[in-house]
C-alpha cells in the first residue's frame, strides 16, 4: 500500500470519528434541553445575543364536594385560575428593548354564592433604552393595564353592584426618562415627564365619575412624574421572587397624592410540571373610592389582593443570536 493511500485512509477515519463525536454531542445536548438541564454556551461561540424570550404558564384547579358533612360547608366548590407571564428582551450593542406581558384570570363557584371572579388582570410593559454610560439608559416606557370582564361588589346573595369592566378602567402610560440597570436583576426608571390616560369605557361607570374621570366623560389626561423599580432574585435553586413598584404623581391635580401600584410574585418549583405561586398586589389611588358592604361609597383605601395556588406549570425560553459576520 502506497504512502498516499495510507494517508487517505487515515484522513477518512479521522473525519468520520469527528463527525460521529459531533453527532453524539448534539444528541446529548438535545436530551439535556428536553430534560430541562442548563446548557452552557460554547466559549468559542462569539455571536451576539439579540433576543431572549420565554415565560411561565400556570393552571390551578381545586374542587370539593360535601354530603351530610357534620362540620358544615357548601355542598360543592370549584375554583379555576390561570396565569400567563411572558417576556421578550432585546439587546444589541447600546440598544435594549424589554417587553413583559402578564395575563391572569380566575373564577370560583360555590352552591351558596354562585360564580364569582377571583382574579382578573392584564398588564403590558414595553421599555426601549439607549446606553449612555455607567449603567444608565435614556429610555421610553409604555404601560397598559386593564382587565378582561366585569367586576362587582356583592351586596348580598341576590344583589350586586358593577364596579369595573374591560377598559373601565384602562390605564395608558407613556414616559420618557432615565433607566438605571446595574445588573440583570434590578432596574430603576425615573421620569420627570410622563403622560397618563385613564379610560372609563362603560357608560354607567363614567356617569358617576368612577376612577377619577369627570362625570359623564370617558377619559382623563394626566401629566406628571413617574418612577418604577423592578427586582428579581433566586431565593434558592427552586424558588424565585419578582417584584415591581410603580409611583406616579399628577402635576395637574393634587401632586402630593401619589398613586401606588405594587406587585409581588413568589414562585416555588416542586418538580418539572408542578409549582406553587404566591401573588400579592397592592394599589392605592386617591381617585378610586371604596365601596362598603351596603353599597355606599367611601373614601380611598389601600387595595390588597393575595392569591396562592398550586398546580400545573410550564416554563419556556428561547434565545436568538445574530448570524456570524462573513469572513473578510
Amino acid at each position: 500500500m502506497t504512502y498516499f493511500k495510507k494517508t487517505l485512509i487515515l484522513l477518512i477515519i479521522a473525519t468520520g470519528s469527528i463527525t460521529v463525536a459531533h453527532a453524539q454531542n448534539r444528541i446529548q445536548q438535545l436530551r439535556d434541553e428536553a430534560n430541562g438541564a442548563v446548557i452552557v454556551k460554547d466559549p468559542k461561540d462569539t455571536t451576539k445575543m439579540t433576543w431572549k424570550t420565554g415565560g411561565l404558564y400556570n393552571l390551578n384547579f381545586n374542587q370539593a364536594a360535601l354530603s351530610n358533612w357534620s362540620a358544615g360547608g357548601d355542598k360543592s366548590a370549584l375554583s379555576l385560575s390561570t396565569l400567563l407571564n411572558v417576556y421578550a428582551f432585546y439587546k444589541d450593542g447600546r440598544r435594549s428593548w424589554d417587553n413583559t406581558l402578564l395575563l391572569a384570570y380566575g373564577i370560583t363557584n360555590t352552591t351558596s354564592l354562585g360564580t364569582r371572579k377571583s382574579d382578573d388582570r392584564m398588564d403590558l410593559v414595553s421599555k426601549y433604552g439607549y446606553d449612555v454610560g455607567k449603567k444608565w439608559y435614556l429610555s421610553t416606557l409604555f404601560n397598559f393595564r386593564s382587565q378582561f370582564s366585569a367586576g362587582y361588589n356583592y351586596l348580598d346573595q341576590n344583589n350586586k353592584l358593577l364596579t369595573s369592566n374591560f377598559l373601565s378602567p384602562g390605564y395608558f402610560l407613556l414616559s420618557l426618562g432615565m433607566d438605571y440597570k446595574p445588573n440583570d436583576n434590578f432596574s430603576l426608571f425615573l421620569s420627570p415627564l410622563t403622560a397618563r390616560m385613564i379610560v372609563v369605557n362603560n357608560d354607567s361607570l363614567a356617569a358617576v365619575g368612577a376612577f377619577g374621570v369627570d362625570s359623564g366623560k370617558h377619559s382623563r389626561f394626566e401629566l406628571g412624574a413617574f418612577a418604577s423599580i423592578n427586582y428579581k432574585t433566586n431565593l434558592s435553586k427552586t424558588a424565585g421572587y419578582t417584584g415591581r413598584l410603580d409611583l406616579f404623581s399628577n402635576y395637574l391635580r393634587r401632586p402630593q397624592d401619589v398613586t401606588l401600584y405594587m406587585t409581588n410574585i413568589l414562585a416555588v418549583k416542586v418538580n418539572r410540571l408542578i409549582s406553587m405561586n404566591l401573588s400579592v398586589t397592592l394599589i392605592y389611588d386617591n381617585d378610586i373610592k371604596s365601596v362598603h358592604s351596603d353599597g355606599s361609597v367611601g373614601g380611598p383605601a389601600l387595595q390588597l389582593q393575595e392569591i396562592m395556588g398550586i398546580g400545573l406549570a410550564y416554563q419556556f425560553d428561547n434565545k436568538k443570536r445574530l448570524p456570524p459576520k462573513p469572513a473578510q
